[in-house]
């Protein structure tokens, strides 16, 4: 993530025989892992768990209830390589460890969340695999359910990028709701969050992250979404972009508040230049096509956040990756629509929602209040330390 970036756990971080849950968010692109690894368990009675509250977000009670002081990793895997996350799991037996030590049935060990559409698409492989059961977790609830744990239980989470730099955001739980979520996976979806469990779809397009994909694919031959993105690093999207400027001999068009360097149209350039793809660079392809995605998603994201007054706006999904370029094309394209009244913010986690949502339904960590959420801690590297909560 531009010298933050979130790197993808391997089991070589944390100790094999102490993997307690997955859970899977299998999109049409990539496949999306969360696990909890646990460090040390203390188990409490009702007397230690009022006195811990504060400190670990216990909700009161009479069961007895174990703390689980441990980890939340993540990992990522190509949907078209299917059996590289398939292999993985049963090289590591994930679906195997630690159900008991976390205080669930022996029967329960070969069920996984999921959620996506993959956890339909792919149901059948993974039983014949690896005889799992995907146990399927509604993909906009636990989209929903993963941004709203990662913004009131996890410290520097969300941020805003200005003018090349990140300014971490401190999100007041007591005045969270309402927001709107745009999640840029292959395709877009925008959903208005109104409290846990509190959303409605209200729009989303088609072109997202996997129209990105999928015509820098055929544009540039490049084999891989990072790849692209690297790519387009280097690229310069004024070279095929048709500006303002280029409309009006080098000037801007101040009536209605463009200025020289706006792109007037995407890709305008190729039309009265008597070239052929190839003459293009693909660097170049790459900047273009990023930088018009980037801008229509910001735009339309705006356009949803008026019709609805919302002013918070926070981007997830895999599409963004902490790239620069892009976070500054959707933080401009806000800025601009909104004249400065909304704030593009985005998230560290921001491509693992749907996985932590579905992680969330294992009733793992209890009920969280506002004034009260669990204990989450997030290291350099993205892990995240935490406390959960489990019967016995």
């Amino acid at each position: 993530m531009d010298g933050d970036r979130i790197e993808e756990a391997t089991l070589a971080n944390s100790p094999v025989d102490e993997i307690s849950h997955l859970a899977l968010d299998i999109g049409g692109s990539l496949i999306k892992m969360v696990y909890f690894s646990t460090g040390s368990e203390q188990s409490t009675d009702k007397t230690q768990k009022n006195s811990s509250k504060d400190s670990h977000g216990v909700s009161g009670g009479n069961k007895h209830r174990n703390l689980l002081n441990g980890r939340l990793y993540f990992l990522k895997f190509e949907t078209s390589k299917i059996n590289e996350c398939l292999d993985f799991i049963q090289s590591k037996q994930l679906r195997c460890r630690g159900v008991q030590h976390c205080g669930f049935p022996a029967s329960d060990k070969n069920i996984i969340k999921a959620t996506g559409g993959g956890a339909f698409k792919f149901a059948d492989l993974f039983k014949e695999k690896l005889d799992i059961s995907l146990d399927k977790v509604e993909e906009m609830s636990s989209l929903v359910s993963g941004a709203n744990f990662l913004l009131k239980a996890v410290p520097s989470e969300a941020f805003t990028y200005v003018n090349g730099q990140r300014n971490y955001v401190q999100i007041d739980h007591n005045d969270l709701y309402p927001y709107l979520l745009v999640n840029i996976g292959s395709g877009v979806s925008m959903i208005k969050v109104d409290g846990d469990g509190k959303y409605e779809r209200v729009s989303g397009t088609s072109v997202g992250g996997g129209t990105f994909w999928g015509l820098g694919k055929l544009l540039t031959k490049c084999k891989s979404f990072d790849d692209l993105l690297e790519m387009s690093h280097q690229g310069n999207n004024r070279v095929i972009d048709m500006l303002v400027g280029d409309i009006y001999g080098g000037m801007d068009y101040l009536k209605i508040g463009l200025s020289s360097t706006a792109i007037a149209s995407s890709f305008g350039k190729a039309i009265s230049e008597n070239k052929e793809l190839e003459e293009y660079k693909p660097e170049d392809v790459a900047r273009s096509l990023l930088r018009m995605i980037s801008n229509n998603i910001g735009q339309i994201a705006y356009l949803n956040a008026l019709r609805f007054g919302l002013k918070r706006i926070f981007f997830g999904g895999f599409f963004i990756r902490g790239h620069a370029y892009t976070m500054d094309t959707i933080s401009v394209a806000v800025d601009f629509w909104s004249k400065g009244e909304a704030k593009a913010m985005f998230l560290r986690h921001e491509g693992f929602l749907g996985a932590l949502g579905a992680f969330m339904n294992y009733k793992l960590v209890e009920e969280f209040t506002n004034s009260n959420p669990p204990v989450g801690d997030l290291n350099d590297n993205g892990i995240i330390e935490c406390c959960v909560q489990v019967s016995s």
